[in-house]
């Protein structure tokens, strides 16, 4: 084993069951975008559907169809696509029977040609800009896209199935902007329901709502990276104080072990340079994995009982650390994130050590990192 990613779905199922007590009679959605967070969208997608999940969610509408294509029928689960361009594939989308996010008439237009391209009718939710200034129409423009929707409703070309926005804030608790966005929003429900719409859901609240604002859940709630075991608002609490535990842990086994002597540089640049005789391991991980290169000189891991940190620069294929006096093997595993119970760095610890979010460390783990699951199988109490 070089390198790989392991994937605990028991843990993935216990979140989203602690998401489903904090959010009442709304619904949970799964957002299995861009490779579930890179967990692997179609096992973490059925896990989540075990644990009680009846949404997926994906950015791109080749990620819904993927689903599709894995199995998941609109029987056992609506999946929701909300990243459009012109090109589409809007046929595609309605003859998979996807639910399609429109933020503008632009995009109903397409999706009504997909409607006659298929014969079939189709499924959206239609987006309001409520502050965020991403996709969704704008208040001025929302009236004209919720009448021509309702139009095209009523001759029977499609379904409304939902309204929703995005925050911009939530990880901010107390941030005025979210007052803000909530009022928006139910102002825009306000004209669409006026307008005669009866959508089955209304949804707002991403992670950091889901956890923090009540008031936002509406219908159906958007659990992102909660739903992998990491705190979207760590100012706040950890994963642990909102019953949450981190889903992937990160490994490789040393490549190399050597001694070295003092005053010997590491690593491209020398920016590390050896204080006396010590030894040096290497992790067959690099920037080509998803690594950092932001993590030269700072990331860190766990080896042979202990914190290190990596030494020098990181590689594309690989980085080392300098050991000290410590004895290690080639082969040894080396830890560079998990849940944190055997001392290990989280992948909190390596967002504040690069100055990202969690967000991005575990998203950025490449394809060239084999995805090992665990606990595969439904359960039906804990966290197995």
């Amino acid at each position: 084993m070089r390198a790989e990613a392991v994937i605990d779905l028991a843990a993935l199922r216990g979140n989203v069951r602690a998401l489903r007590a904090r959010t009442g009679s709304a619904g949970v959605m799964s957002v299995v975008k861009a490779d579930a967070y890179g967990h692997g969208a179609v096992p973490c997608a059925l896990a989540a559907l075990d644990a009680g999940a009846t949404w997926l969610g994906t950015a791109t509408p080749e990620e819904a169809l993927a689903l599709r294509a894995a199995g998941i029928t609109p029987d056992r689960a609506r999946v929701l696509c909300w990243l459009w361009t012109p090109a589409g594939p809007w046929a595609r989308a309605v003859a998979a029977d996807l639910d399609i996010s429109v933020s503008g008439e632009w995009a109903l237009r397409h999706v009504l040609d997909a409607v006659r391209a298929t014969g079939r009718p189709a499924r959206i939710h239609l987006k309001a800009d409520t502050g965020l200034g991403r996709n969704g129409a704008q208040p001025h423009d929302w009236p004209d896209l919720v009448a021509a929707a309702r139009k095209a409703e009523a001759e029977g070309l499609l379904t409304v199935a939902g309204l929703w926005s995005h925050f911009a804030c939530a990880d901010e608790p107390g941030h005025p902007a979210n007052a803000a966005q909530l009022t928006a929003f139910r102002q825009a429900l306000v004209v669409a329901e006026a307008a005669g719409l009866r959508p089955e859901v209304r949804h707002l609240a991403n992670s950091p709502a889901t956890l923090l604002m009540p008031e936002t859940h509406f219908d159906l709630v958007r659990a992102g990276l909660a739903q992998y075991g990491l705190s979207p608002v760590p100012e706040v609490g950890g994963p642990e104080e909102f019953g949450l535990r981190p889903v992937m842990t990160l490994q490789a086994g040393l490549a190399q072990v050597k001694r070295v002597p003092g005053g010997h540089g590491v690593s491209y640049g020398h920016s590390y340079v050896t204080q006396g005789e010590t030894t040096l391991a290497l992790v067959p991980m690099g920037y080509a994995d998803g690594i950092p290169r932001h993590a030269s000189g700072r990331g860190p891991l766990w080896l042979g009982g202990k914190w290190r940190t990596v030494a020098g620069r990181v590689a594309m294929d690989q980085f080392v650390v300098d050991l000290g006096g410590d004895p290690a093997e080639v082969g040894d595993l080396a830890v560079l994130f998990g849940p944190g119970d055997r001392g290990e760095p989280t992948a909190e610890d390596w967002a504040r050590a690069t100055g990202t979010i969690s967000y991005e460390i575990v998203t950025r783990i490449g394809a060239r990192v084999p995805r090992r699951y665990l606990n595969a199988g439904p359960d039906h109490g804990g966290r197995g």
